[in-house]
């Protein structure tokens, strides 16, 4: 879906969100308080000026208004590859966008994720994957790893890794492996306001993701081993 048409069903045609090259931004009125809305385009690669300027208004939303809810609109073909932001520490970059969601989260910000188009690699996990939830629509797109790459890391064969994505959602990408795996908690279909409004109101503050997964039967280990390690600390 374009970025247009996602934020006039959610918010109307006066909805006052503007793009800047790949980068949006607006501060919006939703059910009648205020929102901030950050996201990118054009399937756009995470580099250091993106991640600096998403973090940029997470930051001035911590400082000038408290405890106010932030959507991180999200289409990314994963970071920047290029050498100039290798040297300008895309890392760090990324790692400070991630700390900034993180912080807002620890200051009392109900900050909710919704990956709109494409959600590929780092720019999916230092956005929508550290929001309190993340949400999706139908026909968006999600991966973090293709098949080959993850051969490659682990060292294990294609055939036996695209056998596997057939049972298991760790192995496979798309939108409905990622809500069994709990990284997504939910479709957003049909009333798309209908959803924010729940997911501002219901979505818990505590991550669920691990909790999620098991109930859903896509990730069974992990909040067990999560909780063993909590138990032992």
């Amino acid at each position: 879906m374009e970025w247009t048409s996602l934020v006039t069903q959610l918010f109307g045609p006066y909805h006052g969100m503007r793009a800047r090259e790949d980068f949006l931004q607006g501060d919006v009125m939703f059910e009648g308080a205020p929102l901030t809305v950050i996201g990118t385009t054009n399937h756009a690669p995470i580099g250091v000026k993106l991640a600096l300027a998403q973090a940029r208004v997470v930051l001035d939303t911590i400082a000038n208004h408290p405890g106010r809810p932030i959507l991180l609109l999200i289409d990314t073909q994963g970071q920047q590859l290029r050498r100039r932001d290798e040297l300008l520490g895309i890392n760090r970059a990324m790692a400070h966008l991630g700390a900034a969601i993180d912080l807002a989260r620890r200051q009392g910000h109900r900050v909710i994720g919704l990956v709109y188009d494409q959600a590929l690699s780092g720019g999916f996990i230092t956005s929508g994957l550290i929001a309190d939830a993340c949400y999706a629509l139908p026909e968006a797109e999600i991966r973090v790893m293709r098949i080959p790459a993850m051969a490659r890391v682990t060292k294990l064969a294609e055939e036996k890794l695209a056998a596997l994505s057939l049972s298991n959602p760790v192995f496979a990408p798309g939108v409905q492996n990622y809500v069994a795996m709990g990284g997504v908690r939910a479709l957003w279909q049909g009333d798309l306001p209908e959803a924010l409004r729940a997911a501002l109101r219901d979505t818990p503050t505590t991550d669920q993701r691990a909790q999620d997964g098991a109930a859903r039967g896509g990730r069974q280990m992990s909040a067990a081993v999560v909780q063993r390690v909590l138990d032992a600390a």
